[in-house]
Parts: C-alpha cells; structure tokens; sequence
C-alpha cells in the first residue's frame, strides 16, 4: 500500500494580518490517484478538480484542511472511525450510503458518458449504439451495466484491465465507444483531441461531500461554503478547468439546493438558512 501523502491547504481570508486568532482545522481526505479529480503531479503532491474545490471551501470557510491523499478503500473506514472530519473525495450519493453518514448536497452530477472517435455518427440514445462494440473498464459499475443491458440494446460489451486501455480500443477500432464516468470521459477528450463526447446517459445521482452521522453542524456549515462556491461560480469554472465542460442549467455544479443534504434521501434535512459568503 502506498504510503499517505498530506498536503496542508492553508487558505484563510481575512485572518492573514491576525495571527491571534486561531484557524479552525480540518481533517479531510481524498484519493490521489483518481483522474482528473486528484491525481500526483510530477514534481510532488497531487491536483484535480476536487484539490481545487478544497482550496475553495478553505478559503470560503475561513480555515485550513489538512488533506491526506489516500487510496479510496480506507477513505470511508477512516471518516467513520474519526481520522477524517469529513471527504473532499468525489463520493457518489446512494440510499446505503445515506442511511449510515451525512451528506453535502450535491456538486456535481455523475453520470454515464460515452466516449467515440472524432467524427464518429452523432447517437443520442442508448438504442443509437444497437449493433456496437462497447469497451468498458473490467469490473467497473460501468461493466456491469453495460452488460446488464446486452440484450436489450443489443450491442457486444469488451472489457479491458483500465479504462485507458477500454479508451485506446476506441482510438484504434475494435470497439464503436467506451462508457464510463461523466467527468473521467470528459477528461479523456479534453486530453486528446481524436476523441470525442457521445451520448450521456442520466443516472440521477450526484459527487457530494460526506460527514459522520454526528457531524450535522459541520455539515451545515461545509455546504453553505459549497453553495456560496455555486453562487460566485467557482464550481463551474473548476469544471471548465479540468472537464472541459460548462454545467448545464439546473446542474448540481450549479443549483442551490434548499435544506441540508441530498433531497428525498437520508439525512436531509429541510431547513431555510441564509447565506453569507466571504
């Protein structure tokens, strides 16, 4: 296992000519190996979309995240177990994982996005790819959908070790597309202009910020951060930055949603608050 690397963002407003007054600090983590949400940089620590968005609600909060970079598998485990006050890991909201934690509203959609060669016939249905070979991450949720759907769709399902490798069996024909992540499909094009975006398929759930079950003030005040980021458009230009893409009107990237947490799910809660943003 690799060994944790721990980057200090230390961010905050107006505090900065007033030493006297303590930081409040934060133990946060994420996983540093999941493109283009963090990922390591070549000389040392990691960047991505969600580095970024910790920096943001740093500096909108007024205090300092201490982030670990840490392979997923122990990011859960060790939130609830009190290493981590709470996840800046992408982390996609289920009723599972709702009954057992908290969660921020959400930040980001996460859907599912193919991905074909440039130039390839515009499809704007799951029915468009009848007939296709469709190359996905081995034992991916994206696999299993995929196949979960052969019959219906029918289209022949690939599976390959990576999803780099699913993407390069688009680039060189033995497979129509590649489905996987809204955001990782972005990041592919963005990096390589022989690709491009196809038919994006709604799953319903959203990337959101999760907490102890114990944690419902912290939470509170972590996502009215989140929502100030909404309003001055921070989250739309990280997703810029880093997808390549503008979120769409009534987006998660985009929306403010009322109340704490992800509506008509665990753990929300329907309560007005104002904003005050930095």
């Amino acid at each position: 296992m690799k060994s944790a690397k721990s980057l200090i963002i230390a961010l905050a407003f107006g505090l900065a000519s007033m030493p006297a007054l303590a930081q409040e600090t934060y133990n946060v983590a994420l996983d540093g190996t999941f493109a283009p949400h963090a990922m390591p940089k070549l000389d040392g620590g990691v960047e991505g979309f969600n580095v970024d968005l910790a920096a943001a609600l740093a500096e909108e909060m007024g205090a300092e995240l201490d982030v670990t970079a840490a392979q997923w598998s122990g990011l859960l485990p060790g939130m609830q177990a009190g290493t981590y006050d709470f996840l800046v890991a992408p982390t996609t909201v289920t009723d599972e994982r709702a009954a057992n934690m908290l969660f921020s509203e959400g930040y980001l959609n996460t859907d599912y996005q193919f991905v074909v060669k440039a130039g390839a016939p515009a499809v704007d249905s799951l029915e468009g790819f009848k007939g296709k070979t469709i190359a996905v991450n081995k034992g991916s949720a994206y696999d299993k959908w995929a196949r979960g759907l052969e019959d219906e769709i029918g289209w022949t399902v690939e599976s390959y070790g990576t999803n780099s490798d699913a993407v390069q069996a688009v680039l060189s024909g033995r497979a129509f597309a590649n489905v996987a992540g809204n955001t990782v499909s972005a990041w592919a094009v963005k990096q390589n202009p022989a690709l491009e975006l196809s038919h994006l398929h709604s799953t319903g759930r959203v990337f959101a910020i999760p907490f102890p079950k114990a944690s419902a003030d912290l939470r509170a005040k972590v996502e009215m951060a989140l929502e100030c980021l909404k309003e001055k458009g921070t989250i739309a230009e990280l997703s810029e930055k880093w997808f390549g893409v503008t979120p769409a009107e009534g987006s998660a990237a985009v929306t403010v949603y009322p109340g704490f947490g992800v509506p008509d799910l665990p753990g929300y809660v329907a309560e007005e608050h104002e904003l005050t943003c930095s």
